[in-house]
Protein backbone atom coordinates (compact mmCIF):
# COMPACT_ATOMS: atom_id res chain seq x y z
CA UNK A 1 0.00 0.00 0.00
CA UNK A 2 1.18 3.49 -0.84
CA UNK A 3 -0.14 6.02 1.65
CA UNK A 4 -1.07 9.34 0.02
CA UNK A 5 0.24 12.53 1.55
CA UNK A 6 -1.31 15.77 2.67
CA UNK A 7 0.31 19.06 3.65
CA UNK A 8 -0.25 20.68 7.01
CA UNK A 9 -1.52 24.11 6.02
CA UNK A 10 0.49 26.45 3.84
CA UNK A 11 3.49 26.53 6.17
CA UNK A 12 3.70 22.99 7.50
CA UNK A 13 5.31 19.73 6.42
CA UNK A 14 3.99 17.10 4.06
CA UNK A 15 2.66 14.17 6.09
CA UNK A 16 0.95 10.85 5.49
CA UNK A 17 -2.82 11.09 4.98
CA UNK A 18 -3.25 9.13 8.22
CA UNK A 19 -1.27 9.86 11.36
CA UNK A 20 -0.77 7.66 14.40
CA UNK A 21 -2.06 8.96 17.72
CA UNK A 22 0.03 7.22 20.37
CA UNK A 23 -1.71 8.31 23.59
CA UNK A 24 -3.55 5.03 24.13
CA UNK A 25 -0.24 3.16 24.21
CA UNK A 26 0.49 4.78 27.57
CA UNK A 27 -2.64 6.07 29.25
CA UNK A 28 -6.40 6.51 29.56
CA UNK A 29 -7.60 3.38 27.74
CA UNK A 30 -6.55 0.58 30.05
CA UNK A 31 -3.42 -1.53 30.04
CA UNK A 32 -1.24 -1.56 26.94
CA UNK A 33 1.58 -3.89 25.92
CA UNK A 34 4.85 -1.97 25.56
CA UNK A 35 6.44 -4.41 23.11
CA UNK A 36 3.30 -4.43 20.96
CA UNK A 37 3.13 -0.65 21.11
CA UNK A 38 6.69 -0.32 19.82
CA UNK A 39 5.98 -2.94 17.16
CA UNK A 40 2.87 -1.01 16.11
CA UNK A 41 4.85 2.22 15.71
CA UNK A 42 7.44 0.32 13.67
CA UNK A 43 4.68 -1.19 11.51
CA UNK A 44 3.17 2.24 10.97
CA UNK A 45 6.50 3.69 9.85
CA UNK A 46 7.10 0.68 7.60
CA UNK A 47 3.68 1.20 6.00
CA UNK A 48 4.48 4.83 5.23
CA UNK A 49 2.85 6.62 8.17
CA UNK A 50 4.99 9.64 8.99
CA UNK A 51 3.07 11.63 11.62
CA UNK A 52 3.38 10.45 15.24
CA UNK A 53 1.26 12.39 17.72
CA UNK A 54 1.84 12.55 21.47
CA UNK A 55 1.68 14.79 24.51
CA UNK A 56 4.30 15.34 27.17
CA UNK A 57 1.66 14.70 29.83
CA UNK A 58 0.52 11.32 28.47
CA UNK A 59 1.36 9.13 31.49
CA UNK A 60 3.74 11.88 32.62
CA UNK A 61 6.30 11.45 29.86
CA UNK A 62 5.88 7.71 29.35
CA UNK A 63 4.43 8.14 25.86
CA UNK A 64 7.28 10.33 24.66
CA UNK A 65 9.81 7.84 25.99
CA UNK A 66 7.91 5.04 24.27
CA UNK A 67 8.06 6.87 20.95
CA UNK A 68 11.71 7.64 21.60
CA UNK A 69 12.39 3.93 22.06
CA UNK A 70 10.49 3.09 18.87
CA UNK A 71 12.42 5.69 16.88
CA UNK A 72 15.74 4.62 18.34
CA UNK A 73 15.13 0.98 17.36
CA UNK A 74 13.61 1.64 13.93
CA UNK A 75 15.66 1.36 10.72
CA UNK A 76 17.42 4.64 9.98
CA UNK A 77 15.36 5.33 6.85
CA UNK A 78 12.09 4.91 8.77
CA UNK A 79 13.33 6.95 11.69
CA UNK A 80 14.24 9.83 9.42
CA UNK A 81 10.78 9.93 7.84
CA UNK A 82 9.04 10.26 11.22
CA UNK A 83 7.52 13.61 12.14
CA UNK A 84 6.65 14.33 15.76
CA UNK A 85 3.60 16.31 16.84
CA UNK A 86 3.71 17.17 20.55
CA UNK A 87 1.18 18.78 22.87
CA UNK A 88 2.36 20.42 26.08
CA UNK A 89 1.07 22.48 28.96
CA UNK A 90 -1.14 20.10 30.96
CA UNK A 91 -0.19 20.00 34.62
CA UNK A 92 -0.27 16.66 36.44
CA UNK A 93 0.25 15.52 40.00
CA UNK A 94 2.07 12.41 41.29
CA UNK A 95 -1.32 10.73 41.65
CA UNK A 96 -2.04 11.37 37.97
CA UNK A 97 -4.52 14.14 38.73
CA UNK A 98 -5.01 17.16 36.50
CA UNK A 99 -4.42 20.70 37.76
CA UNK A 100 -4.77 23.06 34.82
CA UNK A 101 -2.54 24.32 32.01
CA UNK A 102 0.57 26.48 31.85
CA UNK A 103 1.20 28.55 28.73
CA UNK A 104 3.74 31.00 30.11
CA UNK A 105 6.70 31.54 27.75
CA UNK A 106 9.23 30.24 30.28
CA UNK A 107 7.12 27.13 30.82
CA UNK A 108 6.81 26.56 27.07
CA UNK A 109 10.57 26.41 26.71
CA UNK A 110 10.91 24.22 29.80
CA UNK A 111 8.35 21.73 28.48
CA UNK A 112 10.11 21.63 25.12
CA UNK A 113 13.50 20.90 26.70
CA UNK A 114 12.13 17.82 28.45
CA UNK A 115 10.24 16.60 25.37
CA UNK A 116 13.35 16.79 23.20
CA UNK A 117 15.22 14.68 25.75
CA UNK A 118 12.50 12.07 26.17
CA UNK A 119 11.92 11.72 22.44
CA UNK A 120 15.63 11.60 21.70
CA UNK A 121 15.36 14.14 18.87
CA UNK A 122 16.96 17.50 18.16
CA UNK A 123 13.72 19.15 17.07
CA UNK A 124 9.95 18.74 17.32
CA UNK A 125 8.12 19.01 14.02
CA UNK A 126 4.80 20.46 15.29
CA UNK A 127 4.52 21.89 18.79
CA UNK A 128 1.29 23.05 20.42
CA UNK A 129 -0.28 23.79 23.78
CA UNK A 130 -2.88 21.14 24.58
CA UNK A 131 -5.44 23.63 25.89
CA UNK A 132 -5.37 27.40 26.12
CA UNK A 133 -4.09 28.70 29.44
CA UNK A 134 -6.85 31.14 30.48
CA UNK A 135 -4.30 33.24 32.39
CA UNK A 136 -1.87 33.71 29.50
CA UNK A 137 -2.77 35.43 26.19
CA UNK A 138 -2.41 33.01 23.30
CA UNK A 139 -0.13 35.56 21.65
CA UNK A 140 2.44 35.05 24.41
CA UNK A 141 2.31 31.26 24.22
CA UNK A 142 2.56 31.21 20.44
CA UNK A 143 5.30 33.83 20.55
CA UNK A 144 7.37 31.55 22.78
CA UNK A 145 6.95 28.66 20.32
CA UNK A 146 7.97 31.02 17.52
CA UNK A 147 11.22 31.70 19.39
CA UNK A 148 11.82 27.94 19.55
CA UNK A 149 11.26 27.83 15.78
CA UNK A 150 13.86 30.56 15.29
CA UNK A 151 16.29 28.58 17.47
CA UNK A 152 15.71 25.36 15.50
CA UNK A 153 14.13 23.35 18.31
CA UNK A 154 10.67 23.40 16.70
CA UNK A 155 9.84 23.35 13.00
CA UNK A 156 6.15 24.35 12.94
CA UNK A 157 3.56 25.83 15.30
CA UNK A 158 0.26 24.14 16.01
CA UNK A 159 -2.79 24.71 18.18
CA UNK A 160 -5.16 22.32 19.94
CA UNK A 161 -8.83 22.52 20.94
CA UNK A 162 -9.17 26.24 20.28
CA UNK A 163 -12.00 28.33 18.90
CA UNK A 164 -12.17 30.48 15.79
CA UNK A 165 -11.20 33.77 17.45
CA UNK A 166 -8.19 32.21 19.18
CA UNK A 167 -7.05 30.77 15.86
CA UNK A 168 -7.17 34.22 14.29
CA UNK A 169 -5.22 35.79 17.15
CA UNK A 170 -2.58 33.07 17.06
CA UNK A 171 -2.22 33.28 13.28
CA UNK A 172 -1.71 37.04 13.55
CA UNK A 173 1.23 36.35 15.88
CA UNK A 174 3.07 33.67 13.90
CA UNK A 175 2.41 31.21 11.06
CA UNK A 176 0.19 28.35 12.26
CA UNK A 177 0.46 25.07 10.36
CA UNK A 178 -2.22 23.02 12.01
CA UNK A 179 -4.99 22.88 14.61
CA UNK A 180 -5.70 19.60 16.38
CA UNK A 181 -9.40 19.08 17.03
CA UNK A 182 -11.73 16.22 17.81
CA UNK A 183 -13.64 15.39 14.64
CA UNK A 184 -15.63 12.29 13.83
CA UNK A 185 -18.91 11.24 12.31
CA UNK A 186 -20.59 11.79 15.69
CA UNK A 187 -18.42 14.77 16.73
CA UNK A 188 -18.93 17.53 14.21
CA UNK A 189 -18.89 20.71 16.25
CA UNK A 190 -15.98 22.21 14.31
CA UNK A 191 -17.91 22.43 11.05
CA UNK A 192 -19.90 25.61 11.65
CA UNK A 193 -17.31 28.14 12.80
CA UNK A 194 -13.86 26.60 13.05
CA UNK A 195 -13.37 24.86 9.70
CA UNK A 196 -14.34 27.99 7.74
CA UNK A 197 -11.65 29.95 9.62
CA UNK A 198 -8.91 27.35 9.24
CA UNK A 199 -9.67 27.13 5.52
CA UNK A 200 -9.69 30.90 5.13
CA UNK A 201 -6.28 31.12 6.82
CA UNK A 202 -4.73 28.09 5.10
CA UNK A 203 -4.41 26.07 8.31
CA UNK A 204 -4.95 22.32 8.31
CA UNK A 205 -6.69 20.16 10.90
CA UNK A 206 -5.34 16.99 12.46
CA UNK A 207 -8.47 15.20 13.58
CA UNK A 208 -8.25 13.11 16.71
CA UNK A 209 -10.97 10.86 18.09
CA UNK A 210 -12.00 9.79 14.58
CA UNK A 211 -13.46 6.60 16.06
CA UNK A 212 -14.78 8.46 19.11
CA UNK A 213 -12.47 6.58 21.46
CA UNK A 214 -13.56 3.27 20.05
CA UNK A 215 -17.28 3.98 20.34
CA UNK A 216 -17.83 3.88 16.57
CA UNK A 217 -15.09 1.37 15.82
CA UNK A 218 -17.56 -1.48 15.54
CA UNK A 219 -15.67 -3.35 18.27
CA UNK A 220 -17.17 -1.77 21.39
CA UNK A 221 -20.02 -3.63 23.11
CA UNK A 222 -22.46 -2.57 25.81
CA UNK A 223 -21.26 -5.28 28.20
CA UNK A 224 -17.59 -4.32 28.02
CA UNK A 225 -16.06 -3.84 31.46
CA UNK A 226 -13.90 -0.74 31.79
CA UNK A 227 -11.29 -0.23 34.47
CA UNK A 228 -11.30 2.84 36.68
CA UNK A 229 -8.25 4.22 34.86
CA UNK A 230 -10.01 3.96 31.49
CA UNK A 231 -11.19 7.39 30.34
CA UNK A 232 -14.34 5.88 28.90
CA UNK A 233 -15.50 4.68 32.32
CA UNK A 234 -16.18 8.34 33.10
CA UNK A 235 -17.11 9.65 29.64
CA UNK A 236 -20.78 10.66 29.28
CA UNK A 237 -21.07 9.03 25.87
CA UNK A 238 -20.24 5.63 27.35
CA UNK A 239 -22.73 5.73 30.21
CA UNK A 240 -26.03 3.88 30.54
CA UNK A 241 -28.76 4.98 28.14
CA UNK A 242 -26.32 7.25 26.32
CA UNK A 243 -24.20 4.25 25.39
CA UNK A 244 -27.20 2.20 24.30
CA UNK A 245 -28.39 5.02 22.04
CA UNK A 246 -24.95 5.62 20.57
CA UNK A 247 -24.43 1.94 19.82
CA UNK A 248 -27.67 1.92 17.81
CA UNK A 249 -26.00 4.50 15.57
CA UNK A 250 -23.03 2.17 15.19
CA UNK A 251 -25.33 -0.64 14.08
CA UNK A 252 -26.77 1.63 11.39
CA UNK A 253 -23.23 2.31 10.27
CA UNK A 254 -22.44 -1.41 10.34
CA UNK A 255 -25.16 -2.11 7.79
CA UNK A 256 -23.57 0.36 5.36
CA UNK A 257 -20.09 -1.01 6.02
CA UNK A 258 -21.25 -4.54 5.28
CA UNK A 259 -22.78 -3.39 2.00
CA UNK A 260 -19.39 -2.00 0.96
CA UNK A 261 -17.46 -4.98 2.27
CA UNK A 262 -15.46 -2.94 4.79
CA UNK A 263 -15.34 -2.69 8.56
CA UNK A 264 -17.21 -0.11 10.60
CA UNK A 265 -13.93 1.50 11.61
CA UNK A 266 -12.77 1.74 8.01
CA UNK A 267 -16.02 3.41 6.98
CA UNK A 268 -15.83 5.91 9.85
CA UNK A 269 -12.20 6.79 9.08
CA UNK A 270 -12.94 7.04 5.36
CA UNK A 271 -15.72 9.52 6.14
CA UNK A 272 -13.22 11.80 7.92
CA UNK A 273 -10.77 11.42 5.03
CA UNK A 274 -13.55 12.50 2.65
CA UNK A 275 -14.06 15.83 4.41
CA UNK A 276 -11.14 17.52 2.66
CA UNK A 277 -7.45 17.29 1.89
CA UNK A 278 -6.81 19.79 4.68
CA UNK A 279 -7.87 17.21 7.29
CA UNK A 280 -5.45 14.51 8.49
CA UNK A 281 -7.10 11.84 10.68
CA UNK A 282 -5.12 10.47 13.61
CA UNK A 283 -5.85 6.82 14.30
CA UNK A 284 -5.33 5.59 17.84
CA UNK A 285 -4.32 2.04 16.99
CA UNK A 286 -2.56 0.29 19.88
CA UNK A 287 -1.88 -2.98 18.07
CA UNK A 288 -0.65 -4.00 14.65
CA UNK A 289 -4.01 -5.62 13.97
CA UNK A 290 -5.95 -2.43 14.60
CA UNK A 291 -3.36 -0.43 12.65
CA UNK A 292 -3.82 -2.66 9.60
CA UNK A 293 -7.57 -2.24 9.83
CA UNK A 294 -7.25 1.55 10.04
CA UNK A 295 -4.88 1.72 7.07
CA UNK A 296 -7.48 -0.19 5.07
CA UNK A 297 -9.64 2.95 5.20
CA UNK A 298 -7.32 4.51 2.63
CA UNK A 299 -8.68 2.06 0.05
CA UNK A 300 -12.33 2.88 0.77
CA UNK A 301 -13.87 5.10 -1.89
CA UNK A 302 -17.03 6.96 -0.88
CA UNK A 303 -19.17 8.40 -3.64
CA UNK A 304 -21.99 10.91 -3.22
CA UNK A 305 -24.55 8.16 -2.62
CA UNK A 306 -22.37 6.59 0.07
CA UNK A 307 -21.90 9.90 1.85
CA UNK A 308 -25.63 10.63 1.71
CA UNK A 309 -26.40 7.21 3.18
CA UNK A 310 -23.89 7.74 5.99
CA UNK A 311 -25.35 11.16 6.77
CA UNK A 312 -28.84 9.66 6.87
CA UNK A 313 -27.78 6.80 9.13
CA UNK A 314 -25.77 8.96 11.53
CA UNK A 315 -26.92 12.59 11.26
CA UNK A 316 -24.91 15.40 12.81
CA UNK A 317 -25.69 15.80 16.53
CA UNK A 318 -27.30 12.35 16.69
CA UNK A 319 -24.98 11.09 19.44
CA UNK A 320 -25.89 11.78 23.06
CA UNK A 321 -23.55 12.71 25.88
CA UNK A 322 -20.71 15.24 26.05
CA UNK A 323 -17.37 14.16 24.63
CA UNK A 324 -15.63 14.82 27.97
CA UNK A 325 -16.72 14.66 31.62
CA UNK A 326 -17.91 18.03 32.90
CA UNK A 327 -14.68 18.77 34.79
CA UNK A 328 -12.65 18.38 31.58
CA UNK A 329 -15.17 20.32 29.48
CA UNK A 330 -14.49 23.29 31.77
CA UNK A 331 -10.88 23.43 30.53
CA UNK A 332 -11.81 23.84 26.87
CA UNK A 333 -11.39 27.18 25.14
CA UNK A 334 -14.58 29.09 25.94
CA UNK A 335 -15.10 29.57 22.20
CA UNK A 336 -15.32 25.80 21.65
Amino acid sequence: MTIPTRTLGTTGPQVSALGLGCMGMSALYGDADRAESVATIHAALEAGVTLLDTGDFYAMGHNEMLIGEALRTAPAARREQALTSVKFGALRGPDGGWSGYDGRPAAVKNFAAYSLQRLGVDHIDVYRIARVDPDVPIEETVGAIAELVEQGYVRHIGLSEVGADTIRRAAATAPIADVQLEYALITRGIEDRILPVTRELGISVTAYGVLSRGLISGHFTSDRQLGASDFRAHSPRFQGENLQHNLTLVEQLRKLAEQKGVSVAQLAIAWVLSRGDDIVPLVGARTRERLAESLGALDVVLDAADLAAIEAAVPADSAVGDRYPSAMMAHLDSER
